[in-house]
């Protein structure tokens, strides 16, 4: 998996304890660079002084946000506590990053209209559900066809952030796409059953051993399969995938250039949007909350801020000019 055998040892270590693959890459990114920042030293060999040292050098020399040193600390916590089973001292002797989040960019409603007139009616179904239930793009690729309700217009979502569950809504406008996409599916589905070394649809270990043979059935598919099967790296075994997120990435860069949209725009933009939409049409900020899975009230209320005018909703003292 990877050329370092003690970068590997920590992979094998996280898969057999179920971390989420996303994680798993996150933390060994984190770890190799404190090794290389320390010129390649064992880890078993360095201190908590020396995770403070490459802290600070993260906010001094980076410049990353409090975010990313928190996932930083974290991921270097859990290779001594977790993996090397190495006492730390409570670490507070280092520079802790300042940096705000951005503001998020939003598309007004007129170009959210362009953007969906311009989107190709293949991917009317994809994006629609990523900007009208305002899901994260891993939480979208990852949907499986029982996860949409049409009957209580509601998507679930498993294990998003912080490996939380949650309800979004789903619009009603897109339910006969969602049947069209369902029997998509399911043709796939009978295609790969008659291939002798098929395996089925990756399912967490907990659920492949309760649910025998449900890695098979159309409910527990991937609602927006991959175009090719390919081998699990963790089993071995010959599987159908979801689609790739950098795809989700590259549709709707094309799409926004297509309509003219002179913002960046990514997939996360669509999300923003759902939210400040949401509050634009009236609805209050704990449902937005609940809507996008934050923990904190206080992530959601940046929303806020995108609708007032001006800064904090002062009315600029030029606007009262009568300029000639």
């Amino acid at each position: 998996m990877y050329k370092s055998p003690f970068l590997t040892e920590i992979y094998t270590f996280m898969l057999a304890r179920h971390y989420s693959k996303r994680t798993i890459e996150t933390y060994i990114t984190w770890i190799r660079s404190f090794i290389r920042f320390n010129n390649n030293q064992h880890p078993s060999k360095l201190t908590s002084t020396d995770i403070e040292r490459y802290l600070t050098h993260l906010t001094v020399n980076r410049k990353v946000s409090a975010s990313t040193q928190s996932i930083a600390l974290n991921s270097l916590i859990f290779l001594y506590k977790r993996f090397l089973k190495l006492p730390l001292k409570n670490m507070t002797e280092f520079k802790r990053a300042t940096r705000q989040a951005k503001l998020p960019t939003v598309l007004t409603p007129d170009e959210i209209f362009l953007f969906f007139k311009h989107t190709p009616k293949h991917y009317q179904l994809l994006l629609g559900i990523l900007y009208g239930s305002g899901l994260r793009r891993v939480e979208l690729v990852r949907l499986r066809v029982a996860d949409l309700d049409v009957d209580m217009k509601q998507i679930r979502i498993w294990n998003g952030k912080g490996s939380k569950h949650r309800l979004t809504t789903l619009a009603s406008e897109l339910i006969p796409a969602i049947q069209h996409q369902k029997d998509k599916v399911n043709y796939i589905l009978k295609q790969d059953l008659v291939r002798p070394n098929y395996s089925g649809v990756w399912m967490p270990d907990a659920l492949s051993h309760k649910y025998k043979g449900a890695n098979k059935i159309l409910a527990w598919q991937y609602f927006f399969p991959s175009n090719r099967l390919s081998i699990d790296p963790e089993s071995g075994k010959i599987r159908r995938h979801h689609m790739d997120e950098s795809m989700v990435n590259k549709i709707v860069k094309k799409v926004a250039k297509a309509a003219g949209i002179e913002k960046i725009v990514s997939p996360h933009t669509l999300r923003h949007s759902f939210a400040t939409h949401l509050l634009l049409n009236g609805c209050d900020i704990r449902t937005v909350q609940q809507q996008l899975g934050h923990a904190d009230v206080k992530t959601t209320e940046i929303y806020t801020h995108i609708l007032k005018q001006g800064a904090e909703g002062v009315k600029s003292p030029l606007s009262y000019l009568t300029l000639e």
